[in-house]
């Protein structure tokens, strides 16, 4: 099979995005692995040989002030998003991968959506079932709530979203090449309610959400106590390949104390596929080549197997 095309952004201008890029294409692990599109500023990195830039209006972008998140970076951001995005769309590409990006710079460019997620549905016109997916090495999570006040989880939960969460990451999972997905999901409360004691949505809303989800043919378990959700997850014998959650810190805590600086992002659901270090932009450091590529590898080494995959599902199609 010929190799996947990568549309690849440098991210956030004023952060570490290009340090990570260059670290990336420099990398003879994925200089054998893809075809790259390479997305930024004609003097942010040099190109490698497997590489080439793609022309768009901010090639010729004047150097952006670094640590500094304002409207000039963050509408660069944006435009750079839609030709990665629209790259995979018209069929030039078959993923899309990019660096850390700022959300304030993003929200002062002109981004009025919850978050970038959002924003590609828009810009796509996809109104179907989407969600953040954070992934490290095997082990992927997605959840049901994601960015609102802990305070609105409870009554946000329903058992048809609960399902679709499950449905989401067992999709994403198989798209990733995992034939078989195994899914753990999360309580809500202490002890997972202790029978209603401590809260009935268990009882109420996700084993219900379960339930439809075994009756859909995805295999998936629980709720289990959220405390100890990802232990059974990792472990070696009758482990998971995801865990979901029912809101944002409940996943996110655990996968950054396993490996802050090897997580990815995926923009599950999307039409397309898109990935991203799960980390930020690290204005702390910038320009002092201390920026750790794993994230960004592992990111760019999952657009590559999804957008081998993406690729075969439009072959079908066609």
């Amino acid at each position: 099979m010929t190799l996947p095309t990568i549309a690849l952004f440098t991210g956030d201008p004023a952060g570490i995005g290009p340090e990570l890029v260059q670290k990336l294409v420099l990398d003879q692990t994925s200089q054998k692995a893809s075809k790259i599109i390479l997305i930024g500023q004609k003097d942010s990195i040099q190109a490698a040989p497997h590489t080439h830039w793609h022309d768009w209006p901010g090639y010729n972008t004047s150097a952006f002030k670094p640590a500094t998140a304002d409207a000039q970076n963050g509408a660069y951001m944006l435009s750079a998003l839609g030709e990665g995005a629209a790259l995979v769309r018209d069929g030039k590409a078959d993923a899309f991968c990019f660096a850390p990006l700022n959300k304030s710079a993003l929200r002062l460019g002109g981004m009025h959506q919850e978050d970038e997620l959002r924003w590609f549905a828009e810009f796509l016109n996809y109104t179907g079932i989407c969600g953040e997916l954070n992934v490290l090495q095997d082990l992927w999570t997605s959840r049901v709530t994601s960015h609102v006040p802990l305070k609105e989880v409870s009554q946000l939960l329903t058992s048809q979203k609960v399902f679709e969460s499950i449905q989401m990451i067992s999709n994403s999972l198989h798209a990733s090449g995992k034939s078989s997905p195994r899914l753990a999901v999360c309580g809500l409360n202490p002890h997972n309610g202790d029978n209603g004691n401590y809260g009935d949505e268990e009882i109420k809303i996700i084993s219900p959400g379960v339930e439809l989800a075994n009756d859909a043919g995805i295999p998936a378990d629980g709720p289990f106590p959220a405390d100890t959700a990802f232990v059974r997850a990792i472990r070696k014998e009758g482990g998971y390949d995801g865990v979901v959650t029912m809101y944002h810190d409940q996943g996110q805590i655990a996968m950054k104390l396993m490996g802050f600086e090897k997580g990815v992002t995926v923009h599950g659901g999307l039409p397309i596929p898109i990935t991203t270090p799960a980390h930020g932009t690290a204005y702390d450091i910038v320009g002092k080549n201390l920026a750790n590529p794993q994230a960004m590898l592992n990111a760019f080494d999952l657009a590559c197997r999804m957008g081998k995959h993406h690729r075969q599902l439009e072959k079908q199609v066609a």
